[in-house]
This record gives structure tokens, sequence and C-alpha cells, in this order.
């Protein structure tokens, strides 16, 4: 698979519609709580639409900025490898599967409400990974010395420890099932995925 053939017009569109639904939410807070994703209200088969629209909008501009420089890094790419239509596949359902585990855990809180794309990013990145174990990846203020591979688990595994121990607001459950989400997919509409990650790593 080549960097170099494809085009964008997916990665395109999400990130175009995701800057301009954030900036709404940003000055508009009855936009925003229109929304924004509430397990409590979804759950009772009201307001499904924020199963997307929640996915959609942030809660200012770093949040924003965080998600979609990731979006750019690994969606762009991977549409180019996979195509738009896959692409589609692998984002929607990273990001609804992101959302299973609040829906299931908040379901009977009414207070409780989630916002943001980075679980169908980390969907995307995991996707990624499968296609490109060898590349190296890092965080913001890291350089991208790890390679995927091993990048993955470790990510993973500090999303586990996060959202049992921490009481931050950032929905690490929704990184982890996205990931999972972007794995699986992956696997269900391109079943050569698992022999290109095998290749790569050198067991084929």
């Amino acid at each position: 698979m080549d960097f170099s053939t494809g085009t964008n017009p997916i990665a395109i569109t999400i990130l175009l519609l995701t800057v301009a639904t954030s900036v709404a939410a940003f000055t508009m807070p009855d936009f925003a709580m229109a929304n924004v994703f509430e397990p409590y209200e979804v759950s009772r088969g009201r307001r499904l639409h924020t199963l997307i629209t929640g996915n959609l909008i942030h809660a200012n501009l770093g949040h924003l900025a965080f998600n979609l420089i990731s979006f750019y890094f690994f969606a762009f790419p991977l549409e180019r490898v996979i195509g738009s239509v896959d692409f589609l596949i692998v984002y929607l359902s990273s990001m609804l599967i992101a959302d299973i585990p609040s829906l299931v855990k908040h379901r009977n809180n009414p207070e409780y409400r989630t916002l943001g794309a980075s679980g169908a990013v980390s969907g995307v990145i995991f996707s990624m990974i499968l296609f490109f174990p060898t590349m190296r990846m890092g965080l913001f203020l890291f350089p991208p010395i790890i390679p995927a591979w091993l990048f993955g688990p470790l990510y993973l595994g500090y999303s586990v420890y996060a959202s049992r121990t921490m009481s931050d607001n950032i929905n690490h459950d929704a990184h982890i099932w996205g990931a999972f989400g972007g794995i699986i997919t992956t696997i269900v509409i391109i079943p050569e995925a698992l022999k290109i990650f095998a290749s790569a790593m050198g067991w084929i």
C-alpha cells in the first residue's frame, strides 16, 4: 500500500464539519447543549442524533486542536491507503463503538455528558497501526521514537489505568473502545489487513 495514491474527500469533509460544528458550539451554548451526547437521553430513545453530533463538537479550542492534529496525521494517509468508502466505515464504526461504554455506564445519570472526536480518532490511529506497525509514533511533547506495534498496547494500557483511577474530564473509555472499534472494523472489511500486519512484523 502506498501513501501517494488516492485522495481525501471524506477526511477533508469530516475535518471541516468538525471545525464548523465545534466553532458553533463555542459561540452558541444552546447549540452545544442540543448536540452533546447524553447517555441518559439516548438510552431512552431520545436525542439519538447526538450519537453523531456529540463526536463533532468539542469543549474548547485546545480540545479541538488536539483531536484534529491527530486526525490530520492519521486519517488523511489512512483514507489514501484504504479508500474513501472503507475509511468512512472505519471512522463511523469507531465513533459509535466508542460511545458504548458511556451509554451503558451512565444510562441512569441525567447529569453526564460527553463530547469530542477522540474515540473515532483512536479508531483511525489503530487502523493505521494494522497497516504500518513499524512506523514511529510519539506524543505531542515527545519525538516519534516508539514503533506503532508497541505504542498501541502502551496507550491502551494507560487508558485502562486512567479510566479506573483518574478523576479527570477525559473519556478514556471512549479511547479504548474506539481503538478496538477501528481494529475490528478494519479486519472485517479488509481481511488482508492481518496479513499485511504480520508481513510488516516479519512473521510471514
